[in-house]
């Protein structure tokens, strides 16, 4: 591969837009746009020493060739002017209107994948142009041939970013062109791509190919004045001819399918161009009958297009010389769109009046797999940045199993898909809601294995909902990362309603062990709620639960009168002068075995297994706290301090809630996997968030835990700990 540094004039893009594009005004304001980039770059070079305006050009060159409209092309060589230079979107406004503008800013806030600064090329990145994509697909256009002119220079960067560049090319862009149907750019892109990230096997391709050159074309001839012979006399208008399959593709099948060179059957094809639909069937009819095909190898993609709209007859034959060709039959129109693909279908027609929003929105009729692509950037906002990406990549970039609804329109899912997947794929509501499928009218389980043609259907019911079954069933990101959302909001939800009742019937028992005869709800005045500081009765039983606030404080806020109230010091004098009382009931006993009123302390939130001391509280019994608590260990508390202990007699065992802060380096879906670790365990996750630290990078996740005992709490650490990106956990002491 020879990669020459072209350098383009605006004379030679002018020559090639003037020949669709007449009018005056549009000419003119192409113009302007052009003089307005050079005027902004002024000054700049690229890492080859040319002016920078060279690569506006060569990416509006690149946009004039796929016959792109005006606003198109001027975006081009607009593209760079906000991010590298003092120009505004106000100002771009101002000389080319609104759409224009759009276009630019939408392109800038795409981080420049393109220019080659010290930039960290993060899924984020790739989410932007995703979302710009799915609002004006121009945008996508404009960027991929922005990306095109940057691989053609790519030879003035220094070894480690060719191959980074070449990576996420490949990685990003290169399926984003095969998708739009953009073949001429994905080949190129393609090609230089692995000419950086793999020269050897590169060259050795190109050189096997050069070595049958001249025999393929000669047999190629032969089989085509055949095909001539054959066609002429049917009066069907066609014309016919060759290709040598790139060199990419050919390094792709070899090591996706492990086939050597030899083994590559559509190594040489012919093209075959007619006027019908009808003709090409019936060149089809007289290429079998003349030519012994190669079984399996025939594909219709008129009746059932690939995702990128390519349409076209492909099957094998055997020549009459022995050499074995592929034989590709389509209509003139549908050899455009192979070759020019989006850019072909939506090309640039003069005295037409265009509207971005209806083009938007045929091309999701058409492409079916756009649709989907739009409708999971508009529904996976709040999925982390990675988790996006990877879905976009699975689900739809690497779908290739075509299913119908009843009604006939094309559903594009990834190999290995279920009637979950389909259902989710409809809508997130009826994923959430299917009780059962039909495919081609037959009652399936929903793990069945959907393959191309099947027409799906699937039943809804209100009352049917997603289990962790589901997670084994669903096979594309998309599905799962809603049922895993909805688990984990479902698990939210009963941890809530079980905590707000434990926290009510605390208040309720201590009602009763005060003798207070009254309702709690008297207590629950909207005065006792403004003290809290919360909204609802459910808040406060919340906060007692967490041991947030103790029963007493509520007693007390009410104002409702009750017997008994004494001092810190006649409660000691009342404990020591009980009679011994053992149980099995209370978990904290004094240090004689005797019963005494008693709540856990919510700064060091101590449970079984910890050492324990009691503290003396004036109207809310002894307040036990772990022994190595600071709050305990200062100035002027030691006369109140009683010793207490776990109660060996106990009967059943509660759960406490334990505070903790993890320690983290960030990275993305690092909450989710803590939350999974957890869950693992079969702990209860009562509360948790995450700071991020941007100085250094890392994380602070804290959450509080419910754990019958240190020991079990050990278990949980543990798991924690295991977790990638997790340096450090400990108990909180407020």
């Amino acid at each position: 591969m020879q990669i020459q540094n072209k350098i383009y004039t605006f004379e030679d893009v002018k020559n090639v837009y003037s020949k669709y594009i007449h009018n005056k005004d549009d000419l003119a304001r192409i113009e302007k746009a052009y003089r307005f980039a050079e005027k902004k770059h002024e000054g700049q070079v690229r890492k080859s020493g040319d002016p920078y305006i060279s690569h506006c050009i060569g990416v509006a060159e690149i946009l004039a060739e796929l016959e792109t409209g005006p606003n198109t092309i001027m975006t081009g060589f607009l593209h760079d002017t906000i991010e590298d230079t003092d120009t505004t979107k106000e100002e771009i406004q101002k000389e080319f209107g609104d759409e224009v503008a759009d276009l630019v800013e939408a392109l800038t806030k795409v981080t420049r994948l393109s220019d080659y600064k010290n930039v960290e090329f993060t899924a984020e990145n790739h989410r932007k142009i995703f979302v710009a994509m799915a609002k004006d697909v121009r945008a996508i256009i404009v960027k991929l041939a922005d990306r095109l002119h940057n691989m053609r220079t790519l030879q003035f960067q220094p070894e480690h970013k060719q191959i980074r560049i070449s990576k996420e090319t490949l990685e990003v862009y290169e399926p984003i062109a095969h998708r739009l149907g953009l073949y001429k750019i994905q080949t190129e892109l393609e090609e230089i791509a692995l000419w950086y990230l793999d020269r050897k096997a590169y060259e050795e391709i190109e050189k096997r190919i050069n070595d049958t050159a001249e025999d393929a074309h000669a047999a190629l001839a032969v089989a085509k004045e055949d095909l001539i012979k054959i066609l002429e006399p049917t009066k069907i208008p066609f014309t016919i001819s060759d290709r040598v399959k790139s060199v990419y593709s050919i390094y792709k099948k070899m090591s996706s399918k492990h086939y050597s060179f030899d083994q590559i059957y559509d190594l040489m094809a012919l093209r075959i161009i007619t006027d019908t639909e009808q003709d090409c069937y019936a060149i089809l009819g007289y290429v079998h009958a003349n030519f012994k095909p190669v079984p399996g190898r025939f594909k219709d993609y008129i009746a059932m297009p690939k995702p990128n709209m390519y349409q076209s007859l492909h099957t094998t034959i055997v020549s009459n010389t022995g050499r074995v060709f592929e034989v590709q039959i389509r209509t003139k129109q549908m050899d455009e769109i192979a070759e020019g693909g989006i850019a072909a279908h939506w090309r640039y027609k003069e005295n037409s009046k265009y509207d971005p929003k209806l083009e938007q929105q045929e091309i999701e009729n058409q492409l079916h797999w756009f649709k989907d692509f739009v409708n999971i950037t508009n529904d996976d906002l709040d999925s982390s940045t990675k988790e996006y990406v990877d879905t976009l990549s699975h689900d739809i970039f690497d779908a290739n199993v075509y299913v119908f609804t009843p009604k006939g329109n094309v559903i594009c899912l990834p190999a290995g898909s279920t009637p979950l997947d389909f259902g989710y794929r409809i809508h997130s509501d009826v994923g959430e809601h299917v009780q059962g499928a039909k495919v081609n009218g037959i009652l399936v389980p929903l793990s069945a294995t959907l393959q191309t043609g099947d027409i799906v259907e699937v039943m809804t019911n209100k009352d049917a909902h997603p289990n962790t079954e589901w997670l084994n069933i669903a096979k594309t990101n998309f599905a799962k990362s809603k049922i895993r959302r909805y688990l984990v909001k479902l698990n939210a939800d009963y941890v809530r309603e079980e905590n707000i009742k434990k926290g009510r019937q605390t208040l309720i028992d201590s009602f009763r062990e005060r003798k207070i005869n009254a309702d709690i709800s008297q207590a629950l005045t909207k005065k006792v709620l403004q003290t809290f500081k919360v909204d609802s009765p459910e808040e406060l039983f919340l906060m007692l639960y967490g041991k947030t606030i103790q029963p007493m404080q509520i007693i007390e806020a009410s104002e409702i009168e009750y017997t008994g109230k004494m001092t810190s010091e006649q409660i000691i004098e009342s404990i020591n002068s009980r009679n011994h009382r053992t149980n099995t009931s209370d978990p904290i006993v004094l240090a004689n075995g005797d019963t005494v009123m008693n709540s856990l302390a919510n700064c060091c939130t101590p449970i079984p297994g910890d050492e324990i001391i009691g503290f003396v509280s004036t109207g809310q019994g002894v307040k036990v706290h772990r022994k190595d608590c600071p709050n305990i260990n200062r100035d002027g508390v030691q006369d109140r301090l009683i010793e207490v202990k776990w109660n060996p007699d106990v009967t059943k065992k509660s759960e406490y809630p334990v505070d903790l802060a993890i320690e983290c380096h960030d990275r993305d879906r690092l909450l989710i996997d803590i939350v999974n670790a957890l869950a693992g365990m079969e702990a209860k996750v009562t509360m948790i968030q995450a700071k991020l630290h941007p100085s250094n990078k890392t994380t602070t996740v804290s959450a509080t835990i419910l754990a019958k005992d240190i020991e079990q709490l050990g278990h949980f650490m543990h798991a924690v700990n295991n977790v990638k990106g997790v340096y450090q956990i400990r108990r909180i002491t407020h």
